[in-house]
């Protein structure tokens, strides 16, 4: 996958918005005003950071070396995932998805 195969599925999924807070090097996608991928434009390899479960985090940073602690992110529920070719789409579209779940049913804040 490559930045804008990232970004168009990213799109794909229901309510989502992306802007630019950062400055022109990353796109941020959020779901209810929420962050749930972080996309650097910049960086080689490709390389974005989504939110995982913390116990699956540690998991998926042991089993894979293109699976760091999310850069610049609570490590604890943010992972850094490097698009180098060792990860399957299925896997990125994954990590994507299972992020936009977990930002997604997490009640906004000052709502009951």
């Amino acid at each position: 996958m490559n930045v804008e195969d990232i970004r168009e599925y990213a799109l794909s999924l229901n309510d989502v918005a992306e802007s630019m807070p950062f400055g022109p090097d990353n796109i941020v996608f959020k779901i209810g005003g929420k962050m749930f991928l972080l996309l650097a434009l910049d960086a080689d390899p490709v390389q974005f950071n989504v939110k995982c479960d913390p116990e699956k985090a540690i998991q998926l940073r042991e089993e894979f070396k293109s699976v760091l602690p999310g850069y610049h992110m609570n490590k604890e529920h943010w992972n850094t995932i490097l698009v180098n070719g060792e990860l399957s789409q299925e896997f990125l579209e994954s990590c994507i998805a299972t992020s936009y779940q977990l930002v997604k049913k997490k009640p906004v804040k000052g709502r009951k």
